[in-house]
């Protein structure tokens, strides 16, 4: 067995680590007999060898002895090996249209060349041994059989040998898992191959109405909806929810309770062994686990055929399985941050499964309604009873990153008042306090000033060390939600007492913090003229608000402001300032001049920004306007911040802004929607562009000509003539380490 390895100059060659002197010992550990040594050696293999995906020449050298291992019987665990084998051959599963070849314009010398080309060599290797795969559809080691179809059906290079091998052992296989696995990679060759699709596509269809087995059924029918997305029939939730109640009622052996001790503890600890242990943990106890994948497949297919797949989730809600539930509440999260939609009714039944013995449907579905801010309305009844029955285990039972912590966050994020009494036992108590949960004060308005005097005396024990950024920051924007203006001695304690490890830090954010204040913040009126000359533009401009919204003199901030606009400042700093003077309004007309040529810059952002401090503080419709749109065209991530420009422009905007406001409304796709990545505040954010358009055309139809500069309908100019106005201020996602952009 692996013959010929010392002849390979494994120093020469190398992998994510450095020198490839280590591979031959991890080629060996994968054939040993000793269980932790191979999951040690497949560890390391996607470690170095395979580093998150890559392909080095060390991984090249490799391929001939991976194969070797992989066609001896005698070899335990080489399902893994498949897997890696597949993996290295350079198909990304989740990406079908994958391209092996090198990108255009490729040549040694650019930087993306070698490693494209180890990938096409690595294909290449791999399709010319792949006869060995061939061999593995009937191994007697089950988790070899399951990995072996999707092994075939992306690296053999005569699909329609492998699509027929792949149907006979269907009618054979005994394993449900492995008969899956072959009707995926039926599905697979079909999206690849586009020769055999039609047949593999009437196949589907066949198998999806003739198998016997329900689960097989509804693996065909998600394949056929993946392959023929016209050929998915009108009556879909109708079809799969009998098939799951079918699988659900079906006679199963019942899953093994997991009781005994397990060899996989004595192991190392590996990134293999932790995968393992979560992928295991999450399918104990359930009878069918393998129906989550099936329908996250099928409502890959349906795409934004939304209120199909709503009503399919509904269904799985309402089903009398608790595995079906936890399906369909995971489901959720990324149908709702991917697609705008009614909601109202899947999050009831969401908010309905927090009282379930299940525990981790009960952390599924909080996880859920974590995220949804104002959408999580409808279990805002459901949320409050459970927190109602924590109360008696007292503060701690709402903290520490519980259910109950979660259920708390998702209650203040909603804006509902009941979580007010409940988070001041949160700050009642001794423990630490999620600072996701004081990020969440400023949603609860106006009923949550009472929590004031609790902040102020949590931020009066802050020590003053290298950690008090992190400790106070959260405490300092929620005494600004509040307008706790009884703790400006706190708040300048923690000003004047900040230590040099992110002092530029703790100033802004203690800046942002009294201009929430406003003129009750006067005596900080000598620290933060003194903050005028700071060396950072976020602190200097974050004082510039601040005294401004405490003095109302334009005169004393508004040159600061204009001098960081200067050439020579960076875009960061230009976009700072001219959102410090759109904050202030008319009273910084005179910085129109300084404005203008932000307009042109190369950088989007701040042409976005000075073209609306431009309108905020001049009113020019003629020069912004334009921009604007073309931004709003440009990036989508910027649309918020132009609809704010846009409702408060109201008629001004009018008619070339409504084309593109009704558009985004009519869109089903979020705006921020990113396939495979997610932020806490994405669904917040879409749903906040959604309310800002629909107040944009609303000012468009009703108001009247506008008179004169400054802003609109409550907009960062307005707040009663300019003084303690925070909006686009302490609140405002710019990016800095005081805003909530850095929390998203």
């Amino acid at each position: 067995m692996l013959t010929g390895i010392e002849e390979v100059d494994w120093a020469s060659l190398g992998h994510a680590y450095g020198p490839a002197d280590d591979v031959p010992a991890l080629l060996r550990g994968l054939a040993s007999a000793d269980p932790a040594e191979r999951e040690t050696a497949l560890d390391g293999m996607y470690g170095a060898v395979h580093h998150q995906g890559d392909v080095y020449d060390s991984t090249l050298a490799c391929i001939p002895f991976l194969l070797e291992l992989v066609a001896d019987p005698g070899v335990q665990d080489r399902g893994g090996i498949v897997e890696l084998l597949t993996s290295i051959g350079g198909i990304e599963l989740d990406d079908e249209d994958g391209d092996l070849d090198c990108p255009a314009g490729s040549c040694p010398d650019d930087a993306d060349f070698v490693p494209a080309a180890n990938f096409a060599m690595a294909a290449a290797a791999i399709a010319a041994g792949a006869d060995v795969f061939l061999c593995l559809v009937d191994d007697a080691d089950p988790e070899v059989r399951l990995a072996a179809p999707v092994a075939l059906a992306s690296l053999h290079p005569d699909p329609a040998r492998v699509l027929r091998l792949l149907r006979e052992r269907l009618t054979v296989e005994p394993d449900t898992e492995a008969r899956l696995a072959l009707v995926a990679a039926v599905g697979r060759i079909a999206l690849r191959h586009a020769a055999l699709r039609a047949e593999t596509v009437d196949w589907l269809g066949w198998l999806a109405r003739a198998a016997q087995d329900p689960g097989l059924r509804l693996a065909a029918l998600a394949q056929l909806a993946r392959c023929a997305p016209g050929r998915i029939p009108d009556d879909i939730v109708r079809w799969v929810t009998g098939l799951l109640e079918e699988i659900r009622t079906v006679p199963r052996p019942e899953p093994d309770a997991g009781g005994g001790e397990s060899g996989a503890a004595r192991f190392p600890v590996t990134l293999v062994g932790q995968v393992r242990e979560l992928l295991e943990e999450h399918a104990a106890g359930r009878r069918t686990p393998w129906t989550e994948e099936l329908l996250r497949t099928l409502h890959g297919a349906l795409d934004d055929r939304v209120d199909d797949r709503i009503a399919l989730i509904l269904a799985q809600l309402r089903s009398p399985d608790p595995g079906q539930r936890s399906d369909a509440v995971w489901l959720c999260g990324g149908l709702t941050r991917l697609w705008r939609g009614r909601y109202e009714e899947v999050v009831r039944l969401v908010g309905a499964q927090l009282a379930d013995p299940d525990a981790r449907l009960r952390e599924a579905a909080t996880s859920f309604l974590e995220r949804l801010f104002e959408l999580a309305g409808p279990a805002a009844d459901a949320l409050a009873g459970v927190l109602a029955e924590g109360l008696a285990g007292g503060p701690a039972e709402l903290t520490g990153r519980t259910g109950r912590d979660g259920a708390l966050l998702a209650l203040a994020r909603s804006g509902d008042a009941r979580a007010v009494p409940l988070l001041a036992r949160v700050l009642e108590g001794p423990g630490e306090v999620r600072r996701e949960l004081l990020y969440a004060v400023e949603g609860l308005g106006p009923s949550a000033a009472g929590l004031a005097p609790l902040l102020r005396r949590r931020l009066a024990a802050v020590e003053l060390d290298e950690e008090v950024y992190d400790r106070a920051a959260p405490l300092l924007y929620a005494l600004a939600a509040v307008r706790g203006a009884q703790a400006l001695p706190e708040v300048l304690r923690v000003l004047r007492g900040a230590p040099e490890h992110r002092r530029e830090w703790v100033r802004e954010a203690v800046a942002r913090t009294l201009a929430a204040f406003g003129p009750a913040a006067r005596e900080a009126v000598p620290e933060l003229r003194e903050l005028l000359g700071a060396d950072s533009a976020a602190v200097a401009t974050a004082a510039a608000r601040a005294l401004w919204a405490v003095e109302g003199d334009a005169d004393a901030v508004v040159p600061v402001l204009v001098r960081w606009l200067r050439p020579g400042s960076s875009g960061a700093e230009r976009c700072a300032a001219a959102q410090a003077l759109g904050a202030i309004g008319p009273a910084a007309a005179g910085a129109a001049r300084a404005l203008r040529p932000g307009l042109t810059s190369r950088d989007l952002w701040e042409r976005v920004r000075c073209a609306a401090a431009l309108w905020r503080v001049a009113g020019e419709t003629e020069r912004t306007l334009p921009v604007l749109l073309a931004a709003w065209e440009e990036n989508r991530h910027a649309r918020v911040d132009i609809a704010e420009c846009l409702a408060e422009m109201g008629p001004a905007a009018a008619p070339v802004a409504e084309l593109p406001i009704l558009a985004e409304l009519t869109r089903r796709r979020r705006h921020n929607a990113r396939e495979g990545a997610s932020g806490s505040h994405d669904v917040h954010q879409d749903e906040k562009l959604l309310t800002l358009c629909r107040a944009a055309l609303a000012r468009m139809e009703r108001c009247g000509p506008r008179q004169g500069g400054g802003a609109a309908g409550g907009g960062h100019g307005s707040a009663g003539g300019g003084h303690g106005s925070t909006d686009g201020g302490h609140g405002a996602a710019g990016g800095g380490p005081g805003s909530t952009g850095g929390l998203a």
